[in-house]
């Protein structure tokens, strides 16, 4: 999952530097990020490490799953060095010890169990919760450069988490036609959605590691409190402690990496770029 995810992050971020940047809140960006092979592949990732996810959030809770899921900026950071050249400042090498330090502290503290299932009340914040980040996502598009990262990737991380909520009592069903007629499906899928659009629109705007970084950070939190208040998920007794350090171990070091990410792409305004360069798919590459 966490490689996964890695790859994903890495791939995606990719193809949003070879697409012109938008500046609304256009499902059609994600059209046209499919026309890449790049992001395709990314995105194929992407759903593995989601089915994995999903998986795990049958039992695991959302405190661990999420902060895994954080954890696949690591992998990302390191492929970019590896294959892209990237080159991570020395905090930047810190943070994210300190984040796989926080994933093992989590790890050892979670106790497997099944979830609760959300009420009515439940199912309409849900659905409340996506207009409000539609929204904010629609007048956010407007920030430029690594404010505009953090934010939309901000957004993106409270859509994946509502999507979290969703998946842990969804993946307890207990047939297949059970898991269709589940409204927890569609709020998943729609959720999944608008956090993808935000978050190639945050890729775009400056640094992976801080649209990533935000996303997982802005995710983390939420997930974890609903989980914890509502979802049945449990700590080992006596390891609250451990849960607690690695929990902040983690949010540290995501919050850290948006502080301390370079940008890594420079594009041209969407109105500006020629149409030839457009079907060039050119792309000013990353941190020279």
């Amino acid at each position: 999952m966490i490689v996964a995810y890695g790859f994903a992050n890495l791939l995606q971020s990719v193809a949003a530097a070879r697409t012109t940047v938008h500046h609304t809140f256009d499902p059609g960006l994600l059209l046209r990020l499919a026309s890449h092979r790049t992001y395709l592949v990314g995105l194929s990732c992407q759903v593995v490490g989601f089915v994995l996810a999903f998986l795990a959030r049958r039992d695991l809770p959302l405190f661990l799953v999420q902060a895994s899921v954080a954890a696949g900026l690591g992998v990302t950071a390191v492929l970019g060095v590896l294959v892209l050249k990237w080159r991570l400042p020395a905090a930047e090498v810190a943070l994210l010890v300190l984040l796989f330090g926080g994933i093992t502290a989590l790890v050892l503290a979670a106790e497997p169990a099944p979830s609760r299932q959300l009420g009515t009340a439940g199912l309409v914040g849900l659905a409340v919760a996506l207009g409000v980040i539609a929204v904010l996502g629609f007048f956010a598009v407007r920030l430029h450069g690594a404010p505009g990262s953090v934010v939309l990737g901000s957004l993106a991380g409270m859509a994946f988490s509502a999507a979290a909520v969703a998946a842990r009592p969804l993946a307890s069903a207990d047939s297949a036609e059970a898991f269709v007629r589940d409204p927890l499906l569609y709020l998943l899928i729609a959720h999944s959605v608008v956090g993808q659009l935000l978050l190639g629109l945050a890729m775009q705007r400056g640094s992976t590691t801080a649209a990533v970084a935000a996303m997982d950070a802005a995710g983390a939190v939420p997930a974890a409190i609903v989980g914890l208040l509502l979802l049945n998920d449990r700590i080992w007794p006596g390891r609250e402690w451990l849960a607690g350090l690695g929990f902040l171990a983690t949010l540290a070091a995501v919050v850290g990496l948006t502080r301390y990410a370079e940008p890594q792409h420079h594009h041209a305004v969407a109105r500006d770029r020629e149409p030839a360069m457009i079907g060039a798919g050119s792309a000013v590459r990353a941190r020279r």
